[in-house]
């Protein structure tokens, strides 16, 4: 069990060359100025239509809000989100897809989502995907 040290270098690895297959679909299917992080923002908010405030994103995608600050300035750049005063609360600011933000829903969870957990599940069975997650969400709690 000697490898077994190696588990987080492989899981980094892995997370690397998701990254690169994530960068090139985005450019092979026109979504300029997107980078894999955005992805997770844009995820959140295809389930939130009615839009989310920074610490539901921040506290969703678990990243700091001076990150997730960054991250929506450059989406909201993109023209891909914008700011909206909350309804229900005035004093509140909701992030929301704009028109052009939802059409990349398409793209983005059945073209280059797809495209990645087909790589990532290459030749695994339903049992092993299921214990590999187990496994993976056991080890993400200890920190």
């Amino acid at each position: 069990m000697k490898n077994t040290n190696k588990i987080i270098s492989i899981v980094a690895k892995i997370h690397s060359k998701a990254n690169q297959l994530i960068i090139k679909e985005l450019k092979d299917n026109n979504l300029k100025g997107l980078v894999p992080s955005h992805g997770d923002i844009l995820i959140k908010l295809y389930d939130n239509v009615n839009g989310l405030n920074m610490k539901e994103i921040s506290v969703s995608i678990n990243k700091d809000k001076s990150t997730v600050t960054s991250l929506v300035n450059k989406l909201e750049k993109l023209e891909l989100v914008k700011r909206v005063k909350s309804a229900i609360d005035s004093r509140s600011t909701l992030i929301k897809l704009t028109t052009k933000g939802l059409d990349t829903k398409h793209i983005v969870l059945n073209v280059i989502s797809k495209k990645l957990l087909t790589q990532a599940y290459l030749n695994f069975n339903n049992h092993e995907k299921e214990t590999l997650f187990k496994l993976l969400e056991k080890m993400q709690q200890n920190f």
